[in-house]
């Protein structure tokens, strides 16, 4: 059984080298262009084109004064999975198999609320579902007796960033290391 205890202590420490690229690598890109056609003529502008880390959303989110909403962002995908992975760490160091069993307990305890993390994903991927969304409208422009038609169009791309991917990947090192630590310590006595 120890050896499923030191594997699950590597397992949380692989989750940490996820979670560190995870929250600081685009998550995702968004990008938005207008285009305006004529019979002779295209005029094209970009009006949106970012790349937003976790913590650069949550950074945004903050500006903007959306304050419970980055705040929850920075509660279920920052601060829990670091206080999960402290008490991983404490269970693994300690010799008191009690006390040792008392963080993997709070561990799984929290765990539960940190599949926060995972429906936060899960929203950034509801936002992005927009991808190629397009809206075209149809202008009749008369100018000095000529009548021009203009053809409006708008398009929204986005794209999942390589942080969604380790974000991903963390969680589920993340509970794979969880439970190994736990059911490590439950086999012992």
């Amino acid at each position: 059984m120890n050896t499923l205890r030191h594997l699950g202590f590597f397992l949380n420490l692989s989750a940490l080298a996820l979670f560190v690229p995870g929250i600081l690598q685009p998550m995702f890109s968004l990008t938005m262009n207008v285009k305006a056609s004529t019979n002779i003529s295209t005029l094209t502008s970009e009006i949106i084109n970012k790349e937003l880390s976790l913590i650069e959303t949550i950074t945004e989110l903050y500006q903007d004064e959306r304050i419970l909403v980055a705040s929850l962002i920075l509660l279920f995908s920052v601060i829990i999975p670091l206080v999960k992975s402290i008490l991983i760490s404490f269970s693994y160091f300690t010799k008191n198999i009690k006390l040792a069993k008392r963080f993997t307990s709070i561990v799984n305890a929290i765990g539960k609320w940190s599949m926060a993390d995972v429906f936060v994903v899960a929203i950034f991927l509801a936002i992005m579902s927009t991808n190629h969304a397009e809206t075209q409208t149809q202008h009749q422009l008369a100018v000095f007796g000529f009548k021009l038609d203009i053809l409006m169009s708008s398009e929204t791309l986005s794209n999942i960033g390589v942080g969604f991917y380790y974000f991903t990947g963390y969680c589920i090192v993340s509970m794979i290391a969880s439970q190994l630590s736990q059911y490590a310590l439950d086999k012992q006595q």
